[in-house]
């Protein structure tokens, strides 16, 4: 076998080395503490796992810049109501589990805008969620999307110009806190319909002012994050951005989003990420071949446009032939890889760069939990294809060959977002077990 394209390492803008091409994309773990930290044991037990598995980086699951505004009850974030000390030491012991094989390691830095369910976070419950504009979600017409959109999120407010100076604070100093935590970079969520993905779409943003009224105003708000957070961290601070492939359909808005890319990357990126999906349009995978290639349309477009912007594509690769033929193709730099990371953490030391594993057999393996008959019907909606729906709040039993390691499904039952903790730990298969 000759050598791998996905094997060789990548030296990003900022100095930053990877090891290889494989990066273990971010997951919605929901398995923080109480004080939405990340010191609990399924979250150690699950990132070693990874740190073990020879990934090129690892991409933590979203930490929210602000507790008042969570995207799950479970996340992860920068509680602004405890000491600095107690937050940066949480997050000291996180990182160190993550690099303890020396895996470069991004926190992923987010704010849910519009898509933070009611009870999430420290807001009250009469408070309203934040947005470009006063523009609720529509995750359709039937009557259970009616009753979560109305009753779960609400209609969020207009955020005033000194809301927007606020989170562009609040992304900075995130960034600043991974890096004295000893992260080696952030990356900024832009994508899946959250509140920065919000200011990008003319559909969730009317804004006449400077950060709305056409697309480059629109982006100016990512423009604003991306300056604030290189003025608060170290010049070898790694700074990516996930953004939504999906949104841009039409013409009109992929020369829009074009048009964005442009503007923000001339403030300085490390890498781009696309993927996509949102509350009100979940991302479908198709079947076999075309499911290697998800977003690779879009990441040509961006690649033509851009030749000199690292690019990463998250979604759909199942096979060390997919993933070589994207790289050789130059259509992306590095490979995103989310829920086979989950049945398989070691996926790369033990399949996609194992050259005693041949390439017809070097496949990445994912199994779809089951869904229920009622919820097809009733059609629940969340976010991207990695996540599952599934009814029953409880342990789920993961096992794949002696490896064992705690993860979380996000899921919607009956329309409200739920958790449930998943043990790796023996053959493959999945099973349910009682909650404890």
């Amino acid at each position: 076998m000759t050598d791998l394209l996905v094997s060789k390492p990548l030296e990003l803008p900022c100095g930053l080395t990877l090891p290889n091409r494989l990066v273990k994309a971010a997951l919605a773990e929901e398995m923080a503490d109480r004080q939405n930290l990340p010191t609990t044991e399924q979250m150690e037990r699950t990132y070693g796992a990874w740190a073990d598995g020879g990934w090129g980086m690892i991409l933590t699951g979203n930490v929210q810049i602000d507790d008042r505004y969570l995207g799950g009850f479970a996340d992860c974030s920068i509680n602004g109501n405890l000491p600095e000390e107690k937050v940066l030491e949480a997050y000291k012991r996180f990182v160190g589990i993550c690099r303890r094989k020396g895996t470069p390691t991004i926190m992923q830095i987010n704010h849910p805008g519009r898509q933070s369910p009611i009870g999430a976070g420290s807001k009250s419950f009469l408070a309203k969620n934040i947005a470009p504009s006063a523009v609720p979600l529509d995750m359709g017409n039937d009557i259970i999307s009616k009753i979560v959109t109305t009753f779960v999120f609400g209609c969020p407010k207009e955020m005033t110009l000194e809301d927007i100076e606020d989170v562009v604070k609040r992304f900075a100093n995130t960034a600043r806190i991974a890096a004295a935590a000893g992260f080696d970079g952030v990356e900024i969520h832009a994508a899946h319909g959250y509140l920065l993905s919000q200011f990008l779409s003319a559909k969730s943003n009317k804004r006449t002012d400077a950060y709305g009224g056409s697309a480059v105003a629109r982006a100016k708000i990512i423009v604003d994050v991306v300056k604030a957070i290189r003025a608060a961290t170290p010049a070898n601070f790694c700074v990516g951005l996930k953004m939504n492939s999906a949104d841009h359909q039409s013409p009109t808005e992929l020369q829009e989003c074009l048009e964005q890319i442009s503007l923000i990357t001339e403030v300085g990126l490390d890498f781009l990420e696309v993927s996509g999906g949102s509350y009100e349009n979940p991302t479908k995978a198709a079947s076999t071949a075309a499911r290697e290639s998800f977003f690779l349309e879009f990441a040509h477009e961006v690649r033509a446009k851009f030749p000199k912007v690292l690019l990463m594509v998250t979604g759909g690769f199942r096979t060390r032939a997919g993933i070589e033929d994207a790289l050789s193709q130059g259509a992306c730099d590095l490979i995103g890889i989310g829920r086979p990371s989950i049945i398989n953490p070691s996926l790369p030391a033990s399949i996609i760069l194992n050259k005693e594993v041949k390439t017809e057999d070097a496949k990445l393996y994912a199994k779809r939990i089951h869904t229920p008959w009622i919820l097809k019907q009733i059609g629940p909606k969340s976010v991207g294809s990695g996540v599952e729906i599934e009814t029953t709040a409880g342990y789920r039993k993961v096992r794949n060959r002696g490896a064992e390691f705690l993860f979380t499904v996000v899921f919607f039952a009956i329309g409200y977002p739920k958790a449930i903790l998943g043990l790796f730990d023996g053959d493959s298969h999945l099973q349910i077990i009682p909650r404890a």
